[in-house]
């Protein structure tokens, strides 16, 4: 795995991502990871990632600094599609149109209590952010609240633990899809194949194309507890452009 250096990062550090496209199955769709090695990915900082299992996957380093992957691959309108499985705990993210210091529209993987999934957020845009629910228990992401938003909640916070499977023994698999057109942006989510989120932004924030990044949170943001010891777990990482 090769190493540079960005100057003025943010508070935590950042990967940068270089592959080799593959065909999909499906037409349109270009895989971002073989599930067998990470030879093509230059990373940036201190965190860690490895491929195990099939999966890419990251955690803080020791120190608890986070960081990215990113492709060195430019997108503009694009869909985004990925399976994870991580521990409940770590604040991860899908990044869309990301510079390399991280700034980007995110789609929400803060999988810990007081987080969300697929909600919209300005990572270093803004700060704004759309969600329609929220984690309320430090150990169980069974247990979510409805929160006010323009787009509502597709799945109540009582069918959630069936929609949702998630125990301290094993979690399954959950595919997670993104997409991002025109600029400013319209931006679309799903969770499991039920649409999430509709956001469209007011104003031009960033460039009409960007990278397609995934985050570990740097930090104790994820919730109490060690969160060296915690990972999140990706696959299955395909790109259609539009």
């Amino acid at each position: 795995m090769k190493r540079r250096s960005v100057v003025a990062l943010l508070a935590f550090g950042f990967a940068a991502l270089a592959y080799s496209p593959q065909a999909s199955s499906e037409t349109g769709w270009v895989s971002l990871f073989d599930g067998k090695d990470m030879n093509s990915f230059n990373q940036i900082g201190d965190s860690n990632w490895r491929v195990e299992d099939g999966a890419i996957i990251g955690s803080q380093d020791m120190p608890g600094n986070g960081g990215l992957i990113i492709t060195d691959k430019q997108y503009g309108d694009f869909e985004v599609v990925l399976e994870m499985r991580n521990d409940f705990g770590p604040d991860s993210g899908l990044f869309l149109r990301s510079t390399e210091d991280g700034k980007a529209y995110q789609a929400m993987i803060d999988y810990h209590v007081g987080g969300n999934l697929m909600g919209i957020y300005g990572e270093g845009i803004g700060g704004f952010s759309s969600r329609n629910f929220t984690f309320t228990d430090p150990k169980d992401p069974s247990k979510i609240k409805e929160d006010q938003c323009p787009f509502p909640l597709p799945v109540s916070p009582e069918k959630w633990p069936a929609f949702w499977k998630h125990s301290p023994v094993y979690s399954e698999w959950s595919e997670l899809k993104a997409r991002i057109v025109g600029n400013p942006p319209s931006i679309t989510t799903w969770i499991k194949g039920v649409k999430f989120m509709e956001y469209t932004d007011t104003k031009k924030r960033l460039g009409d194309t960007g990278g397609i990044a995934l985050q570990v949170h740097g930090g104790s943001y994820g919730g109490p507890g060690d969160l060296t010891k915690l990972v999140v777990r990706y696959r299955n990482i395909r790109v259609k452009t539009l």
